[in-house]
């Protein structure tokens, strides 16, 4: 089967070298800090939008993970009312919640798809530079694959988040407020009940609202987390020198890691939810676990590209 042209649009080279991958100050899960190896690739500038992903799914007729019924034999103790094709969607609380109970600020609600990111009566009106939500693991591989990309390893993305200033705490330097500026679509307030919107967006922003990154990259901190093909494991294995991605080149097959037993991935980056008070992650070393059957309104993605020799 003949292999898709590569659509390089939007994209820009990162240079490889050594990188400083993790770090020892905030989450346990950012630990061991490494070295390795990371080749030049190519990635978006910018998170993949509403109007490029329906410019895929008017072409190719794609149905989302969301969007498609769901068998009861895979979810034996959900409830019957709850068997419909959905997405998490977040549910403000109007007062101080427990911060050891997601469930407080998360709700699965039938009907949310990438089409209606919270459900029901919402829509994509006046969103089309926002970043696409509510898209599962392999929605963004199909995705990806239809430009005949990929998506980035954990380590590219890092290397990508840095832009260049590999020692930073941040993807702009160590202050996550510079001179008290918003670097990011992040939450400003105490969260889950208070938010701020000191950043001017109270959910998903337009992509490049915010200033780029060294590389020229956008969005690399906050409005909405990012897949990486990288499985799961609760702290950084260790690395062999070279953090390529982990797909192969020719396949697009993932390798296998203690994560794909349960089928969690790395997403990266952070989000328009993360706050310091509770989720101090949009920031390049941050990770997260993220099931690949489940999708969300503040999780997207952007593709990459190998250097073809």
């Amino acid at each position: 089967m003949a292999q898709p042209p590569i659509d390089l649009t939007g994209m820009l080279l990162v240079p490889g070298g050594e990188l400083v991958m993790g770090s020892t100050a905030f989450y346990p899960e950012e630990q061991p800090v490494h070295t390795c190896v990371v080749e030049d690739f190519w990635i978006d500038t910018r998170p993949v939008t509403n109007a490029a992903f329906g410019d895929f799914v008017a072409e190719t007729g794609y149905v989302t993970k969301g969007e498609r019924p769901l068998d009861p034999a895979d979810y034996p103790d959900a409830l019957p009312e709850l068997l419909h094709p959905g997405g998490l969607v977040f549910d403000q609380p109007e007062r101080r919640v427990p911060l050891d109970d997601f469930t407080q600020w998360w709700a699965y609600v039938p009907g949310a798809n990438w089409r209606t990111p919270r459900g029901p009566g919402s829509g994509l009106a006046g969103l089309d530079d926002h970043p696409v939500v509510q898209v599962a693991y392999e929605d963004a591989e199909a995705f990806a694959s239809w430009r005949g990309v990929r998506l980035p390893s954990e380590a590219e993305w890092e290397r990508a988040a840095r832009g260049g200033l590999e020692s930073a705490a941040y993807s702009w330097g160590d202050e996550p407020y510079p001179d008290g500026r918003q670097m990011a679509n992040t939450w400003q307030g105490e969260f889950p009940w208070q938010n701020l919107v000191l950043d001017g967006y109270e959910s998903t922003s337009p992509v490049g609202s915010f200033p780029a990154n060294g590389y020229g990259l956008f969005d690399m901190a906050g409005n909405v987390w990012e897949w990486t093909t990288d499985w799961w494991q609760d702290r950084h294995r260790a690395v062999h020198a070279c953090c390529g991605p982990t797909v192969d080149r020719h396949t697009g097959v993932g390798s296998a890691a203690a994560g794909e037993a349960i089928g969690r991935k790395v997403i990266k980056g952070g989000s328009h939810l993360c706050a310091p008070n509770y989720c101090l992650r949009f920031r390049p070393a941050a990770r997260q676990p993220q099931a690949v059957d489940t999708s969300t309104c503040h999780i997207g993605f952007r593709c990459a590209a190998t250097v073809q020799t």
